[in-house]
């Protein structure tokens, strides 16, 4: 349905598409991933010419579409989008954001329009919404309604950027679960998205981009547990991991759980979880940071390469695990004797389903599963 060659798009000096070659077949689900600011959004927006490329082919179901011959509007319609910010009709009733685009563009009856719209938002689950405004909804159900909008002009692709980015992440499952919906029925939909999850799922292949071209592709199973390029295996696995380094006793542990606190939301995270797991880190790092020659303890950590903090997320088991590597010189991590009242270590025991402590190569290292 979709073919691009050569694609490419500048700002000026800044090149976003370098050059881009890909097809998108009937009924496929591509989910686009990778770095921000590596052109992703971009992509899509050009394919619809939002933005107009630099350079390039598009075909459109063999319809060349930077040909100046061929109207935007006519492709648009063929092409549905669903944006980052729903985009809806603040002054219009949800039944009315979903059908002024049939009876404007397709001219379609009222009447016509409003059973079709009817019938999209019960698949969406917003029947019982149709005379409520934009503002009375949550930006999940915004949401819903921008894709009942899209639905209504029929198209035979949707374009997807980031439809989940602006939401509470309690909201996100309710959209995500429209998605799916589409994807069953057989929907093409190419989606931008950073639902690592979702795109592992839902998509028949994975688009991994980066430097402003598709870096590599290939079935979900492919890029997300055997990425065959290096800066595909680098990106996947920072995205199931948080690191923390720390070079100094008296670093900002403010800026540490903020950072964890980002990242458990990410991956959803119950709230039992982030709150065991930053009992744990307290207490590890009580143990890795003792208390006494803080000047000496300073040294160590900067000559030998410091503290690294890792929690690990599994998405195959929600498996969470706390990693702390450090030289063995400061005496870390399970060394009872510099833990006083034991306190620590009982507190950590009972968290976890599992501790280990290991020396190897000069380096300390302790893992540990949260229950």
């Amino acid at each position: 349905m979709i073919k691009v060659e050569h694609l490419s798009k500048s700002f000026g000096a800044l090149t976003v598409l370098k050059d881009i070659n890909t097809e998108i077949h009937k009924g496929e689900v591509i989910s686009i991933i990778g770095p921000s600011g590596t052109g992703k959004s971009t992509f899509l927006r050009c394919l619809n010419l939002l933005e107009r490329p630099s350079g390039g082919k598009i075909w459109i179901d063999g319809l060349d579409i930077m040909d100046p011959k061929n109207d935007p509007s006519v492709l648009r319609q063929k092409m549905g989008m669903v944006f980052q910010n729903f985009n809806l009709f603040e002054h219009l009733s949800v039944l009315d954001n979903v059908t002024i685009g049939p009876i404007k563009l397709l001219k379609k009856t009222k009447e016509e329009a409003e059973k079709r719209g009817r019938e999209l938002l019960k698949l969406v689950g917003l029947a019982a919404k149709e005379s409520a405004f934009p503002d009375e909804l949550s930006g999940g159900q915004q949401q819903r309604v921008a894709i009942a909008r899209c639905l209504s002009m029929d198209p035979e692709i949707i374009l997807f950027d980031e439809p989940t980015s602006a939401l509470d992440p309690t909201m996100v499952s309710e959209v995500l679960g429209v998605i799916r919906r589409l994807a069953t029925d057989g929907m093409t939909m190419a989606i931008v998205t950073h639902e690592m999850k979702f795109a592992r799922d839902v998509s028949t292949r994975v688009f991994y981009m980066d430097e402003g071209i598709i870096y590599e592709e290939g079935k979900p199973d492919e890029i997300f547990d055997h990425p065959g390029k290096e800066k595909t295996q680098t990106f996947i696995h920072r995205i199931r991991n948080f690191y923390y380094h720390v070079d100094n006793s008296e670093f900002d542990f403010y800026d540490m759980r903020s950072a964890i606190e980002a990242f458990c939301n990410k991956h959803f995270f119950q709230i039992q979880q982030i709150n065991a797991l930053n009992l744990l880190l307290e207490e590890t790092l009580q143990l890795c940071l003792k208390e006494g020659d803080t000047e000496e303890r300073n040294r160590i950590l900067s000559t030998t390469g410091g503290l690294e903090l890792t929690i690990a997320y599994s998405e195959q088991n929600s498996e969470i695990s706390l990693i702390a590597s450090a030289d063995a010189a400061l005496k870390t991590i399970l060394n009872q004797s510099e833990d006083s009242d034991g306190l620590s270590l009982m507190l950590i025991n009972g968290l976890a389903k599992l501790v280990d402590e290991k020396v190897m190569d000069g380096k300390a290292i302790l893992t540990i599963v949260l229950k």
